[in-house]
């Protein structure tokens, strides 16, 4: 049976809006294998006995518990695991479509060697072998520094073991790409010191403030996101959705508050404002702050009263108060940041002040707030061993603070900054802004080692290759990231053995350290990722093991101050790069992934003709902004950093004077791969279409849009 894309639609895609989170619809479908195996290159199962196991989905932040059915010891069936404190049964579509990846034939089947413009297969020994004597070259010209990681995250214990290598071997230069997790803890550094991060009981908030955070969009761990909107009018909770446009999440909220990009901050400081004039705020939780509190609170009271904040935001002078007041006046309150998925580019003088919201009102560690946590410390490595060589690098600089720093300090040397770079589990020559420099960079690195699983732009820039198991072969501890209330450890677990001549990452990354020898093997004495991983979580080892998953923590924490310095010092708003009268902004769609994994077949297939036509992106526009475009014509997409042939959506949930385009298109992967052709050049990458603006003094790349124009195609 053939599915076209438009046949699809017509069957499943309300379906799929339906059974994304629930365990009950999932079973409706138990033997429809339509969803994971109707694909030319995924093998049918014979018949055998029917078996199930768990274990935890780590294609994005949520780590969910997940059910994995199996015939004959074939993979045939992803469900959400029922209990499991993240998701309680529930899946995304993503999680359903997860097989996909397990037998996809664009995956790289053993380690690559890049000869001239193409890769050639050696073998592991070969390719471990290549690695170490790289790396041992830059450590005797006494340059062990210029050694780089860049990971899709920092905690757990693959990315432990990533920096372990480089702080032995003499760098530290571990770097890890934005998330909703890494600003999250920038914002916990800033405003509450380092080591902790921040988390948000949306469960049991009764007045969810929300500055375009896509709650049910991808935000944070979607699955838990979805749940707890779900529960608001039983609980008689109200969410207000503040962002340019009426995305699914403003649809469902009880007010969406239009407001012109880039300005939510400046939003956030007017509320403050409100609450201080009227003595609405919590004079206990502020006398906890400290860093210029009285400084800061003179700055709104001049800068942000309601006049000037009106004039910024787009948003009338009545509605900010109203909205000051009813925030102030709920008896859990919690301000959310992070637009859409929350790991596009951010400012921290957004993060910060809407985060300042929660501490004024003083709902810093209760139930139905925010609750500021420690980092999971549940891993216990033993300590390093350091030469001479390792300890002189070590304690230099790093290359740049962010990722984005890195890339623009290794474009701007006329000599090799970074001489050799690991690339984990992430995609920055796509995920990045302005991917054209990213790549650019990485041709000026003599030496790029991938372990991606895929092909993807930036394996292409690789010198070799040596690539992961998929998280259903593979053993590894997966933290929960991305706000949510709970810390739990996860566990994924192999449910088949290796379909390819794959490895553990982890067990790779022991094989390059035991073969660069000296101090650097003797830090690495396990034999095994596997055995590596039980020493290091022996602590929660045996919970782990057996249930599967350990809460690490489930609450608030202690009482914490609150340093306001940053914005004390009235740090200015980002502004939009160029000239151009429109407004370009990302858009998050659930279907779509715009970090680390490129969406699967099956989740581009249930993408809208609304979003994806064809092969052509549609971006979204007001009809007061269109001046004679028509609905469905096509038209010229114009920025500072180059131009895309769109199609148009009139939509009047747009705010005018804005332009929608999707994240998560653009791929441009190797056709031949019988999957690629249903991922590859579809739409536009975005990113290709946006510079990064990089915020004085945090260094974060807070490029929230880019200046724009549109013209008939």
């Amino acid at each position: 049976m053939k599915v076209d894309r438009r046949s699809f639609l017509g069957l499943g895609l309300g379906a799929v809006a339906g059974i994304a989170v629930s365990p009950v619809g999932l079973k409706l479908t138990d033997d429809s294998s339509i969803w994971t195996q109707n694909w030319p290159w995924t093998p049918v199962p014979v018949d055998g006995e029917v078996t199930y196991e768990s274990s935890v989905c780590s294609l994005c932040p949520g780590s969910c518990g997940i059910s994995v059915r199996k015939i004959d010891d074939r993979p045939v069936k992803i469900e959400g695991l029922a209990d499991y404190p993240v998701n309680d049964g529930g899946v995304c579509l993503h999680g359903i479509a997860g097989l996909q990846y397990l037998y996809d034939p664009a995956r790289i089947k053993s380690p690559l060697k890049k000869n001239g413009d193409k890769f050639e297969e050696i073998s592991w020994d070969d390719a471990i072998a290549i690695v170490a004597d790289k790396l041992a070259d830059i450590r005797k010209k006494g340059s062990p520094e210029k050694l780089a990681c860049i990971a899709d995250k920092e905690q757990g214990s693959v990315s432990g073991l990533f920096k372990r290598l480089l702080k032995t071997f003499g760098s530290p230069n571990f770097y890890t790409m934005p998330s909703l997790e890494s600003y999250l803890e920038v914002t916990a550094a800033a405003m509450h010191g380092e080591g902790k991060t921040i988390a948000f009981d949306l469960e049991n908030s009764d007045f969810i403030l929300s500055f375009g955070a896509g709650i049910i969009e991808g935000w944070g761990s979607p699955v838990n996101c979805f749940k707890a909107n779900a529960s608001r009018k039983e609980r008689h909770a109200k969410l207000y959705q503040i962002e340019p446009r009426l995305s699914n999440t403003a649809a469902n909220a009880d007010k969406w508050i239009p407001i012109k990009p880039g300005t939510q901050a400046d939003l956030a400081l007017g509320l403050c404002a409100v609450i201080l004039k009227n003595n609405l705020f919590d004079s206990n939780a502020t006398a906890n702050f400290k860093g210029g509190f009285h400084k800061l609170a003179a700055i709104l009271q001049k800068n942000y009263a309601l006049s000037k904040t009106a004039e910024i935001t787009g948003v009338k002078a009545v509605d900010i108060e109203k909205l000051a007041i009813l925030f102030a006046k709920a008896k859990m309150p919690v301000a959310v940041f992070g637009h859409g998925r929350g790991d596009g580019a951010q400012s921290l003088k957004e993060l910060a002040a809407v985060h300042t919201l929660n501490c004024l009102v003083g709902n810093i560690n209760k139930k139905g707030g925010t609750f500021v946590l420690p980092k999971n410390e549940y891993l216990e490595f033993p300590d390093e061993s350091m030469d001479s060589i390792a300890d002189a690098g070590f304690a230099k600089s790093k290359t740049g603070r962010y990722v984005n720093q890195l890339i623009e300090k290794v474009n701007a040397s006329s000599q090799p900054a970074i001489e050799a770079l690991f690339v984990y589990n992430t995609n920055p020559c796509y995920s990045l802004h302005d991917p054209k420099s990213v790549k650019q960079a990485f041709g000026k690195i003599p030496f790029v080692v991938s372990f991606s699983s895929f092909l993807d732009e930036t394996a292409k820039e690789a010198d070799i290759i040596l690539p992961s198991h998929t998280f259903l072969e593979r053993l590894e501890d997966v933290p929960s990231c991305a706000g949510l209330a709970k810390s739990v450890v996860g566990l994924t677990k192999p449910v088949i053995e290796p379909v390819f001549n794959t490895k553990n990452p982890g067990d790779a990354v022991i094989l390059i350290a035991k073969a660069l020898e000296g101090s650097i093997a003797q830090s690495f004495e396990w034999e095994i990722y596997d055995e590596c991983l039980e020493n290091i979580t022996s602590g929660i080892w045996d919970s782990l093991s057996e249930d599967g998953h350990v809460v690490i923590s489930d609450g608030p924490g202690e009482s914490t101050a609150v340093n306001v310095s940053f914005l004390a010092d009235n740090p200015v708003t980002i502004q939009a790069q160029g000239d151009y009268e429109l407004t370009l902004i990302p858009i998050d769609n659930m279907r779509l992934i715009n970090a680390g994994t490129t969406a699967s077949p099956f989740a581009i297939k249930t993408v809208s003709d609304r979003v994806l036509k064809g092969s052509d992106i549609v971006i979204e526009m007001n009809p007061l902004t269109a001046k004679g475009l028509k609905d469905k014509g096509f038209a010229i997409l114009t920025t500072p950093m180059g131009n895309a042939r769109v199609m148009i959506n009139l939509n009047e949930g747009m705010m005018p004077g804005v332009i929608g385009m999707v994240e998560g298109l653009g791929h441009t992967l190797n056709t031949k791969n019988m999957s690629n052709k249903y991922v590859s050049n579809k739409g536009v990458n975005i990113n290709d279409l946006i510079g990064p603006v990089i915020e004085s003094g945090s260094g974060l790349d807070a490029a929230f849009g880019i200046k724009a124009k549109i013209s008939k195609a």
